[in-house]
């Protein structure tokens, strides 16, 4: 077992483990909660299998759902940005992506803001969609999906700069 597949399991375990712990008991407000465990999926190694990483996925979502009590909602969100994620990577990174060569470590800091920010706020708009599951009460969908992403792209920013590999 190599050491990436090693980093990807202890990052699986110990987000889902921060979440249910920490994060899932963080209320601002009634409707600002951070969900820093979608980390797992934005950093994942872009070159592995597709089919494991969606699977991989699913299942960080379903943990956190079996901790939070809310019913599938997390394991939807998650296939869906783990489904989506080659697309908004092309978008953010061009042709770093096109090659097959990111390493987001050494991303520009401005794209993986765009990166995280994309992946994140559809992963928060689907979650609340589907908790609230009322069009009529889009303005609070939209209010929750707007104030938890920033709670939550400003924390996986600085735990990605954090524990980033990069030499300083």
């Amino acid at each position: 077992m190599n050491s990436l597949n090693f980093n990807s399991i202890i990052r699986f375990v110990v987000l889902i483990l921060a979440q249910a712990l920490i994060f899932n008991n963080i209320n601002f407000m009634g409707s600002i909660n951070p969900y820093p465990y979608i980390l797992f999926i934005l950093l994942f190694p872009v070159k592995n299998n597709r089919s494991l990483f969606i699977f991989l996925s699913f299942m960080l979502g379903l943990f956190v759902d079996i901790f939070s009590d809310s019913g599938g909602i997390h394991a939807a969100a998650c296939v869906t940005i783990a489904f989506i994620r080659p697309a908004v990577l092309k978008f953010a990174f061009g042709m770093v992506y096109e090659h097959q060569n990111i390493k987001f470590d050494t991303t520009e800091f401005g794209n993986r803001v765009i990166y995280f920010s994309i992946i994140i706020v559809l992963h928060h708009f689907i979650m609340f969609l589907l908790e609230i599951f009322n069009i009529s009460n889009i303005i609070l969908i939209l209010q929750k999906t707007l104030f938890s992403s920033i709670f939550t792209i400003i924390l996986c920013i600085l735990i990605s700069i954090l524990f980033s590999n990069k030499k300083r």
